[in-house]
C-alpha cells in the first residue's frame, strides 16, 4: 500500500480497511504486518489501535487478535455526557436541553412514519414496557428502541439509545420532580394509544406532549440559579490584616 501524504497513521489503518474492503468482523493485519505495510514503528501502530479501538472502529479479542469493529456509537456516549457535564450553563443543562430538542425533533418525525404500521402485538408489547416503567428504568429506553425496531434504521435506534444514555447519566443533576415516575407511564401510555388510532398528527401530538415535561425538568435547573448547578466549594481566604 503506498503511503499517502498528510495521513495520520489512525487514517492509514481505517484506509487500509477501506482499501481491503474488511466488513466489520473481519481480521485485521497483524502487527508485525501493519508496521511492515505502513512503515511505522511497534508503539506508534499500538497507540494508533487503542485510538480506533476506543471509537469502535476496531476491536480488540485477546487471545484471538484484532478485528475490524461496527463502529458503533456507544463509543459517543462518554464524549457526549462529558461535553453535557462540562457547559458553562447550569451543569450542562444548556448542553442537555439541545441534546432532548435533537431528539425530539427525531422522533416526532419518526413516530408519525409509524403511526398506523405497528401490529397488535407489537403495540401489546408497548403496554407491557409501560407497565414495568414504574419498576424498571430500563423499560423507558426498550420501549421507544421497539417504537421504531420496524423502520429497519439501525442508525436511528443507535442514536435515539445514545441519547437516552447520554440524558439518564445527567439526570441526576436536574431539579428533583414529585411522582414524576407517574407522569413517565402516563405519558408512554399516551403515544400508545395514539399509536393504536392509527393518527400520524396525533402520534406526533402525543409525542411532543412526552417531550414537554422532559424539558420542563431541563429548564428549571438551569434558569432559576443562572449559574451551574453544580458547584465547586469555596475556596477558603484567610482575612487580610487590616491595614
Amino acid at each position: 500500500m503506498r503511503r499517502r501524504s498528510g495521513l495520520t497513521l489512525q487514517e492509514r489503518i481505517v484506509a487500509l480497511v477501506h482499501d481491503r474492503r474488511l466488513e466489520p468482523g473481519a481480521a485485521m493485519p497483524t502487527e508485525t504486518q501493519l508496521m511492515d505495510q505502513l512503515g511505522a514503528s511497534r508503539n506508534s501502530v499500538r497507540e494508533a489501535i487503542r485510538a480506533l479501538q476506543a471509537l469502535g472502529i476496531v476491536e480488540i479479542r485477546h487471545g484471538h487478535g484484532t478485528f475490524v469493529g461496527n463502529a458503533s456509537l456507544d463509543a459517543l456516549t462518554p464524549s457526549l455526557a462529558f461535553r453535557v457535564r462540562s457547559s458553562r450553563s447550569g451543569y450542562g443543562v444548556g448542553a442537555l436541553r439541545d441534546l432532548v430538542e435533537v431528539r425530539e425533533l427525531l422522533e416526532t418525525g419518526l413516530i408519525g412514519e409509524v403511526a398506523g404500521t405497528l401490529s397488535e402485538a407489537r403495540l401489546a408489547a408497548l403496554d407491557a414496557l409501560v407497565a414495568r416503567m414504574l419498576t424498571d428504568p430500563e423499560a423507558d429506553k426498550a420501549f421507544h428502541a421497539l417504537l421504531y425496531e420496524s423502520c429497519g434504521n439501525e442508525l436511528v435506534l443507535q442514536l435515539i439509545a445514545l441519547f437516552w444514555d447520554v440524558y439518564h447519566e445527567v439526570e441526576p443533576a436536574l431539579e428533583p420532580r414529585e411522582d414524576r415516575a407517574a407522569d413517565v407511564v402516563a405519558n408512554h401510555a399516551r403515544i400508545v394509544d395514539a399509536l393504536r388510532t392509527g393518527d400520524a398528527t396525533e402520534a406526533r401530538d402525543a409525542m411532543r406532549h412526552h417531550f414537554t415535561e422532559v424539558k420542563a425538568r431541563v429548564a428549571p435547573s438551569g434558569e432559576k440559579r443562572g449559574r451551574p448547578s453544580v458547584q465547586a466549594p469555596p475556596v477558603s481566604r484567610r482575612p487580610r490584616p487590616p491595614r
